[in-house]
């Protein structure tokens, strides 16, 4: 029934070959390479969405696909293989789906650039990775797509290589995620050894580990260590503290790129690989606590550096940190499924939000070009007033806006409201993680709304010149926008719960991946709380009544009385500082740790290397050369020198044999 599920990150392998191969000197129109590219992806979406309605009628909800045994050496067998099942389902609609818009809108925003070709080759290797790391049935084949999303964000950050800023933000990019990646490795290393060694278990299998892993031991020492080692990968790839540096300097690649990263693929992995590995993480609650705390303070660190961000992608990067916050609070409570269900609903509004900044910024920058102008075309003080003459750009980002900040009715309240519910009530939750998160999501409310109104509402801050010139993007662009605009109102409704009058579908449609580890366990919704539908009632309003609040808060600052925020900046200049200047966390890690790594290579090479070993090389050579710079002298090509030596040893050897 699943013969072709290979075929799934094929297509967009094959659209990447094609075009990185052909694309300059063959292919060269833009609209084919562009066509390409999108259609590979695309190809991908419908199979996935075949297989997906395949398995809402299949009573077996896991299948595995084997394609060829990759490593055979010892006791080590694995298997290139493929695994499906109803968290893989979601993830391939997901990063398709999402994929295929994002390629469609490429093709007009990228259009007229001379890296064209390339940039649709990367993309669809990109997404080729992504899919490779969702399908692998086992945590190796898992780990090469993890590390070829690293690469793709690589190459995708540093596109613009004329571009300094672009290249040193994709070096950021790539070695932080190598700390993370260490982790991950180290935690496969451990946990293969372990299960084989002790238990008799050699197998990476992600189906053999949810069966065989509680031979481990229930808050073992070994467990903890091992989900410990794979969250510090997570955090790499999710951008989590103290990993998540490298994603604002990310906004430096096409914002394609930027809404493919935080929308459809690379952030995403650490969560859907704790999803994954759920059953090793609910066997420790040590890890399952870290998790949540480091998500809650990532989500309202981040939710503050977001407030005095000028940088329209900026301030949509810090807001992917922070909901990626939410899903890891979510991970480390136990509410697996409302992780996901979070993880699909910011896919569509952050895709939306993403796309339309870079909407905003394809207009200005034609504008400000026209009008041979200097000023940066992403920086939201010079925009202002754009709702008028970019009406569904203005519609769509709006909505979005709603849509992250929980408005009810909106996808992102239902599954907002369901991690906050689960931190409060949870067998695992902490009342403070819960605290936490509703302030966050209140700071969320208000920095995005002070985002919306600097760029659609107020005066026109845009030079005279370049005015006339900003209109509303084309189809291939504004389409993706309004399909991902209605996704942002109607994405959360599949996961409506029963206290709203739902049936909570996702939930039922994961139980098969999550339920197992959560029954063992006895993660779920204390049993003093499952029927407090009062209590329920009181946090949900009191958590809209929060977001309401940062609504009504920026709307009076940026909309009804735009002077606050100058006086605001004048009254607390250390504190607005501060902020704007991201808590000074890269300077930070520049004195305590970039600056004495780079000291002691420094060390390393002009002391040890230079001195030391070049010196003992070269000290030989230097020997030798005056050993024979002396010698040469005894070869002269004069007989009566070689005469001379002749009756000196003569003499020497008599002199020798008297002695003796």
């Amino acid at each position: 029934m699943y013969n072709y599920l290979w075929l799934i990150p094929i297509m967009p392998l094959i659209g990447c070959i094609v075009n990185g191969l052909l694309g300059k000197k063959f292919i060269k129109n833009e609209k084919a390479i562009g066509a390409i590219a999108t259609l590979a992806v695309f190809s991908s979406f419908l199979l996935s969405v075949k297989y997906f309605f395949q398995l809402l009628g299949d009573p077996v909800k896991t299948h595995q696909q084997v394609v060829f045994s990759w490593m055979s050496v010892g006791d080590l067998q694995i298997d290139w293989g493929f695994l499906f099942d109803p968290l893989t389902a979601i993830m391939l609609l997901v990063v398709t789906g999402v994929g295929s818009l994002i390629h469609l809108y490429s093709i007009g925003y990228m259009h007229g650039d001379p890296g064209y070709y390339r940039f649709f080759s990367y993309l669809n290797l990109f997404v080729f990775a992504m899919l490779m790391l969702v399908t692998g049935n086992n945590a190796m084949v898992m780990f090469v797509g993890w590390e070829g999303v690293g690469l793709c964000s690589y190459l995708l950050i540093g596109f613009y290589i004329d571009k300094k800023s672009a290249g040193d933000a994709a070096k950021k990019a790539f070695v932080v995620n190598r700390i993370g990646d260490f982790g991950f490795l180290l935690g496969v290393f451990l946990l293969f050894w372990t299960l084989g060694s002790e238990h008799g278990v050699w197998t990476l299998n992600f189906v053999d580990l949810a069966h065989h892993g509680h031979v481990l031991g229930f808050g073992g020492t070994v467990v903890t260590i091992v989900t410990l080692c794979f969250f510090l990968g997570a955090t790499g790839k999710s951008a989590q503290i103290p990993l998540y540096t490298w994603l604002p300097d990310a906004m430096e690649g096409p914002t394609p790129v930027s809404a493919l990263i935080h929308a459809a693929t690379m952030v995403t992995a650490g969560v859907y690989m704790i999803g994954r590995m759920n059953v090793l993480f609910a066997m420790s609650p040590t890890t399952m606590m870290t998790v949540a705390i480091v998500g809650a303070m990532t989500a309202i660190f981040a939710a503050s550096i977001g407030f005095a961000q000028n940088d329209i992608k900026r301030v949509l990067a810090y807001s992917t940190v922070s909901q990626l916050g939410y899903m890891f609070m979510a991970m480390g409570v136990g509410a697996f499924t409302a992780g996901i269900f979070h993880l699909m609903t910011h896919a569509f509004f952050k895709a939306c939000l993403f796309l339309g900044s870079g909407s905003v910024i394809h207009s200005m920058h034609h504008a400000l070009h026209h009008a041979h102008l200097d000023d940066d075309a992403q920086d939201m003080r010079n925009m202002g007033g754009l709702r008028k003459k970019m009406p569904i750009t203005f519609i769509t980002f709006a909505v979005s806006c709603l849509a992250i900040s929980g408005v009810p009715g909106l996808s992102a309240f239902f599954s907002k409201d369901e991690i906050l519910w689960w931190t409060f009530g949870s067998t695992r939750g902490m009342w403070y993680v819960w605290a936490i998160g509703a302030v966050a999501a209140g700071m969320t409310a208000f920095y995005m709304f002070r985002c919306l109104y600097m760029t659609f509402y107020g005066k026109e801050k845009t030079d005279a010149r370049a005015k006339d010139h900003i209109h509303e993007s084309p189809l291939v662009i504004t389409i993706p926008l309004m399909v991902l605009g209605l996704l942002a109102v109607v994405g959360g409704y599949i996961g409506v719960p029963a206290i709203l009058g739902g049936s909570n579908h996702i939930h039922h449609f994961l139980e098969p991946v999550f339920g197992h580890a959560s029954e063992i366990y006895h993660i779920g919704i204390k049993e003093a709380m499952h029927h407090n539908h009062a209590l329920e009632y009181g946090l949900m309003a009191l958590s809209i009544a929060i977001a309401f609040l940062g609504i009504a808060v920026a709307s009076v600052m940026y909309l009804m009385k735009p002077e606050l925020p100058a006086k605001f900046t004048k009254m607390f200049p250390k504190f607005h500082r501060l902020v704007f200047n991201k808590w000074y966390i890269d300077e930070l890690y520049d004195a305590i740790v970039v600056n004495p790594v780079k000291a002691f290579g420094t060390f390393c090479w002009r002391g040890f290397d230079v001195k030391v070993i070049d010196g003992v090389v070269n000290g030989v050579a230097k020997l030798v050369g005056l050993c024979s710079a002396g010698l040469r002298h005894t070869q002269t090509g004069l007989f009566h020198n070689y005469a001379l030596a002749m009756v000196l040893g003569m003499v020497v050897m008599v002199a020798v044999f008297v002695l003796r």
